[in-house]
């Protein structure tokens, strides 16, 4: 298998050293590395004519005529590469040594699999480990894990983040089954975009070991485990009630494009989108709920009979109470 990097670049020039030299140091070697930069203003492109010059395989770097942002230059990095797998490369991370051999390893052992992702440790600016895995953080646990398995993986995306692209390595040949990545909402960014559409076919797997080391930081474009600041017992009954709904009105919005984008497309089973359609209805519901405590009790006990407390928390309890005390 000829394998492709495709890296994102953009004002990278600080962590980018330490991530160009851990892809030139796998013990299966890559055959070329694709290079987008998103017009960067610092040392980015100095650091990778250098690293190009250095390297036995082709370094094929491509500066953006106009900023295309971090989805669009992931999709325009793609299509460039030639490789029969892709992986996808941040520009601050540091991969462990077999990242490409394990996971090139896993396609060629699953060969109806079009996708794999891995778990990892998490740094810090300064490289030091923080003590937490990526999965660890998104509670991508030994349960979770088994739902996965049992083809139950879309459900899982339909609640939030499980694939961090920089763990993410691709079959070339799906492209044009993912493509074009959709701007629908700032969210659905190229990894989850690709993953969702691949769990529906049932077409993406996971090794559970920490390949690289993610680095996160506050400069980073785009991320997981952005912790949101915390809401305290006084917040809850003293501030602006939109503070509550606008939250919930954004869920039920995103929920409802990536409803639309599914149900456009030819080679998704509606029985699979059941889940979505509740999950939609149901952040719709909250973010509508009166303000009269009173008023809202008979729309909140339906969502409680019905089970669809279940998709704002796993201690649904908390939202539920919340809905009819704030």
């Amino acid at each position: 298998m000829k394998v492709s990097v495709a890296m994102c670049t953009y004002n990278g020039s600080r962590y980018l050293p330490e991530q160009l030299e851990s892809i030139r140091s796998q013990s299966h070697p890559v055959d070329e590395l694709v290079v987008c930069d998103d017009r960067s203003k610092d040392d980015t492109i100095r650091i990778l004519e250098q690293f190009a010059a250095q390297v036995s395989f082709p370094v094929h770097i491509h500066v953006n005529p106009s900023n295309l942002g971090s989805t669009k230059n992931f999709e325009k990095c793609l299509t460039l590469c030639t490789g029969d797998v892709i992986f996808c490369c941040d520009q601050d991370d540091r991969w462990h040594a077999q990242k490409v051999e394990k996971q090139v390893a896993y396609l060629q052992d699953n060969p109806d699999m079009e996708a794999v992702f891995t778990d990892a440790q998490v740094i810090d600016d300064d490289s030091n480990p923080v003590g937490k895995t990526i999965w660890q953080e998104i509670e991508f646990d030994a349960t979770a894990q088994e739902r996965w398995k049992s083809n139950k993986a879309y459900e899982i995306l339909f609640g939030g983040y499980v694939v961090t692209g920089a763990t993410l390595a691709i079959r070339r040949r799906i492209l044009p089954v993912v493509s074009p990545f959709p701007v629908a909402y700032k969210e659905l960014i190229h990894d989850a975009w690709i993953a969702i559409v691949l769990s529906l076919q049932g077409k993406i797997g996971f090794i559970s070991e920490e390949l690289l080391l993610y680095r996160k930081h506050s400069t980073q474009q785009v991320g997981f485990g952005q912790k949101k600041e915390k809401v305290t017992m006084n917040d809850r009954f003293n501030r602006d009630r939109r503070l509550k709904l606008d939250p919930l009105q954004e869920r039920a919005d995103n929920l409802d494009s990536l409803q639309k984008l599914l149900r456009a497309r030819q080679d998704i089973p509606a029985e699979k989108l059941v889940q979505l359609t509740q999950r939609q209805k149901h952040f719709r519901v909250r973010s509508t709920l009166p303000a009269s405590r009173l008023k809202r009790i008979p729309a909140v006990v339906n969502e409680w009979i019905n089970g669809r407390y279940k998709y704002s928390s796993k201690d649904w309890w908390l939202p539920l109470l919340g809905d009819l005390l704030e």
